[in-house]
């Protein structure tokens, strides 16, 4: 028998989605083929400390509405940028020592120093195959402004939105409060870098917007203001193709926010029970054309890879892409696997697609 791949499943992390992250690995823990696969969890600290975690879905899931989180007291590994060392374990007072190889990591990491092109820079430098979007896609997409430009010069709707940097905040706030002023309300405040709708707050006039840019600037210092669409709000997944097929587009979704929630926010999308989701959505075929359409159209346009999630309003002037996400939410209750698994692809098959195709695609120029 040829000896099992081993995949390294990489989560937690030092942006503010660190127990999302955790959620997520622990689902993908739950269905991964052992007969297939040998695991190994790594997680990362809060702090930026790369341990050994324990395989253990169960202590990476929500219980009684806490959120896990990767523990430092595990033993210490690396990954050297080197592709001749491996993973390696790092013990107090010994030399570093070779741990085991690793055939391909399945990067389960939300938000910055992860999902924006930070890890997929070192395991293209240790060339070691991962899942999902390459070092330049992950940072554009992860970039809300910059997602948003490369959207518009292919063609793709965005909505109107201005941006807010730190040294102009920091020097001159009243401009970037004119400018965002300016787009009309409701606006939302988000930081640009972010996602799980951490950090964002719905703003209904002028006063608001100060305390809104700085409760975002608490996640990062770059921040984007968006005009507030009205509409319909849709998603839908995009996976790799098999071989050199083109990627594909799952069934859409539509998010139904409760009444209690003015959007779609942290509480609504992970620990609350209020929100519902029509998957697929109930969408006549032309329109659910179209947004498959654009999902793939999006994800090309942006040079992804593995999977990606795209965000939608359907506005009565159309559909609008509101964003895409690189590694989205894997968690019991995300969308994207549950799209697929309308579709006709199932969680552990999901699993295993991405994990291949990481491998086929290898690292380096593509």
């Amino acid at each position: 028998m040829s000896p099992r791949t081993r995949v390294a499943v990489l989560f937690g992390g030092r942006s503010s989605e660190h127990q999302i992250s955790c959620v997520s690995a622990g689902s993908v823990l739950a269905v991964i083929d052992r007969d297939r696969y040998d695991v190994v969890a790594i997680g990362i600290t809060p702090d930026g400390r790369w341990v050994l975690a324990p395989d253990d879905a169960k202590a990476l899931s929500v219980q009684g509405g806490v959120l896990p989180s990767v523990e430092p007291s595990g033993s210490a590994v690396v990954f050297p940028g080197d592709p001749s060392s491996g993973l390696l374990l790092l013990e107090p007072g010994d030399l570093p020592s070779a741990l085991t190889t690793v055939d391909v990591v399945f990067p389960l990491l939300h938000g910055p120093y992860g999902e924006d092109g930070t890890i997929q820079g070192l395991l293209e430098l240790a060339g070691i195959p991962y899942v999902g979007s390459g070092v330049l896609s992950s940072a554009v997409s992860m970039d809300k402004e910059y997602m948003k430009l490369l959207l518009a010069a292919r063609g793709l709707p965005v909505g109107p939105y201005v941006v807010v940097r730190d040294a102009q905040w920091r020097t001159d706030p009243d401009s970037a409060i004119d400018a965002a002023d300016g787009l009309g309300y409701p606006l939302f405040v988000k930081p640009a870098r972010g996602g799980s709708s951490i950090g964002i707050s719905k703003v209904t006039g002028k006063a608001g917007l100060a305390p809104a840019i700085d409760l975002a600037r608490t996640c990062d210092p770059k921040v984007i203001v968006e005009f507030g669409l009205s509409g319909r709000e849709v998603e839908c997944a995009v996976l790799e193709g098999v071989g050199d097929g083109p990627p594909e587009a799952s069934l859409p979704a539509e998010i139904h926010v409760g009444a209690g929630f003015d959007f779609y926010d942290f509480e609504a999308k992970y620990l609350a029970d209020a929100t519902t989701f029509d998957i697929p959505a109930l969408l006549d075929d032309k329109v659910t054309d179209e947004v498959r359409r654009m999902a793939v159209e999006s994800f090309v346009a942006l040079d992804c890879a593995g999977l990606a999630r795209v965000d939608f309003f359907l506005t009565d002037d159309g559909l609008v892409v509101n964003e895409i996400n690189t590694m989205p939410g894997f968690t019991p209750t995300s969308m994207y696997p549950r799209m697929w698994a309308a579709t006709g692809i199932e969680y552990p098959e999901l699993v295993d697609r991405l994990v291949q195709a990481a491998i086929v695609r290898g690292t380096g120029l593509r």
